[in-house]
């Protein structure tokens, strides 16, 4: 019953003004693309973005499937973080300064159904909420009223959203319907559909079976009257880098690339993969470096570096970043079949050609303060698509404000706040980020002497005064209970220097 389906593979692309006409002096000039990527059934981010300052009780937590230390690839500027050995693709793009890495990303009150959970992240819903549409679905109908009636149009010929699969993403859902088309592969599409710009729909009877014949037939009129484009941009694009084989995410992510090169006016694309539901036999018996879990990471991380260096042969990389993302992460302690079972939160992978200021948000999740057998959230996952929508695409917190039902403040993988005189790959770890209540600082460099000042500034430049108490050597706990909902920044003085870093507090 699927109108247009043409071959297998989950990339989901959404409509390039969408994003770029919200703001009129910008439509013309900003390009800029977006990549999301589905880690589909809830990645374990503890063995994806290894804790090296919390061996002990990494091991401890999870003796049977943790990776070996010296096994756990490197990242510049940092002694206290790692990624699985499978990742060397991600590993690369870290350490040429194109990807941030945001750690323990969830929501309040998560839910660990994979069903509720999904629908969550697509829709951009609270956990007590059930939303109808899907947050792009929300930003696709704001930009471009009436679809599918009046499009396409001349100011907008390419399809507003394009979902290379069978079915569309719920992220896609209008009020009405998915702003997206389904397609399977550029070639064949044209070929299945033909180029003719005209079927009529027909009336069909009001009933449950009646609307669900009128939305294919309507599906199958906008499928056909964007195959002229979808030709187009396929036949003009070429691939020129070389992309692993027997790998999914790869080949979503190689059509995407061509598609960009060949001129598509498409502005976010959806690619995913599946299989991160790993309850038994996560790793290898007697490596735990290799193992279904690392063939997933590897698909993941080879095929991002790929496609990156891809664009970056065709001129275009600097047009275009991505993020990774899962429903849920797992849990900090395996079982006993060499799996982890539903948890919280987990990290979330951001790459960019061009733009990433800051390489690390928030610090490695504490192993010794869990939520039951959880991480713990530190960042909002609305923060980062708060992110995407402003800091990247350009748009203005009015409209993300709007698409996400309420202000969430932007996570700063696109922004850096650093003193003049301040080294920006030096800082200091805040933990919880956001906080509610109190923070803690940390850094080796606060040194045997401790800190010489704490100063608290709002954005206006006010100082504000904060209670601070000294826990351990390297470790200080500030009270933020007083301090209204917003983002501060936070300078501290050791005897060598002074560092700065960004506070987001959340009420």
């Amino acid at each position: 019953m699927t109108p247009v389906v043409l071959g297998g593979y989950s990339a989901r692309a959404y409509g390039q003004t969408a994003f770029l006409d919200a703001l009129a002096s910008v439509a013309d000039t900003n390009d800029r693309v977006l990549v999301l990527v589905q880690l589909n059934g809830g990645n374990d981010g503890l063995n994806t973005v290894i804790p090296l300052d919390q061996m002990s009780a990494y091991n401890n937590l999870r003796s049977n499937i943790a990776i070996k230390e010296d096994k756990v690839l490197r990242l510049t500027n940092t002694i206290t973080t790692g990624l699985h050995p499978a990742m060397t693709g991600m590993r690369d793009l870290f350490n040429e300064g194109k990807m941030s890495i945001v750690h323990s990303v969830s929501y309040p009150s998560p839910s660990q159904s994979h069903f509720r959970a999904s629908d969550i992240w697509f829709t951009a819903a609270n956990s007590n909420q059930t939303l109808t549409t899907g947050w792009l679905g929300r930003y696709l109908d704001s930009e471009f009223p009436g679809y599918p009636d009046k499009y396409p149009s001349t100011a907008m010929p390419d399809p507003l959203a394009v979902q290379i699969n069978y079915i569309t993403s719920t992220s896609l859902l209008g009020p009405s319907q998915s702003m997206a088309i389904a397609i399977q592969n550029p070639d064949t599409f044209a070929t299945l559909v033909g180029d003719k710009a005209a079927i009529d729909p027909g009336t069909t009877a009001n009933t449950p079976a009646g609307r669900s014949i009128a939305f294919i037939r309507q599906q199958q009129v906008s499928s056909v009257q964007y195959a002229g484009q979808i030709k187009a941009a396929a036949g003009k694009g070429k691939n020129m880098a070389t992309y692993p084989t027997s790998n999914s995410l790869a080949d979503q992510l190689k059509i995407v690339a061509r598609l960009i090169h060949g001129g598509l006016r498409t502005k976010v694309y959806y690619v995913s993969i599946g299989g991160f539901d790993t309850h038994a036999t996560q790793t290898d018996a007697t490596d735990t470096s290799i193992g279904a879990h690392a063939n997933l990471l590897k698909m993941v991380s080879d095929g991002i570096r790929a496609f990156m260096t891809d664009l970056k042969m065709m001129g275009i990389d600097k047009r275009v970043a991505g993020m990774t993302f899962s429903e849920f992460g797992r849990r900090a302690g395996s079982n006993s079949a060499r799996g982890t079972d539903h948890g919280v939160a987990a990290p979330v992978f951001v790459f960019a050609g061009e733009g990433i200021k800051t390489q690390f948000v928030g610090k490695n999740p504490s192993l010794t303060d869990l939520d039951g057998n959880s991480i713990k959230m530190q960042m909002d996952f609305r923060q980062v698509y708060s992110a995407l929508l402003t800091d990247w695409l350009g748009e203005t917190t009015a409209t993300a404000n709007s698409v996400l039902l309420r202000n969430f403040e932007p996570a700063p993988m696109f922004r850096q706040i650093v003193a003049a005189n301040e080294d920006p790959l030096v800082t200091f770890g805040l933990y919880p980020n956001p906080a509610v209540d109190e923070v803690l600082m940390e850094s080796e460099l606060f040194g045997p002497g401790g800190l010489q000042s704490v100063q608290v500034v709002d954005m206006t430049g006010r100082p504000l005064s904060v209670p601070v108490e000294r826990l351990q050597a390297n470790t200080y706990r500030m009270s933020v209970r007083e301090l209204p909902a917003g983002t501060y920044i936070v300078a501290v003085e050791t005897g060598r220097r002074k560092l700065t870093n960004r506070l987001l507090v959340n009420r």
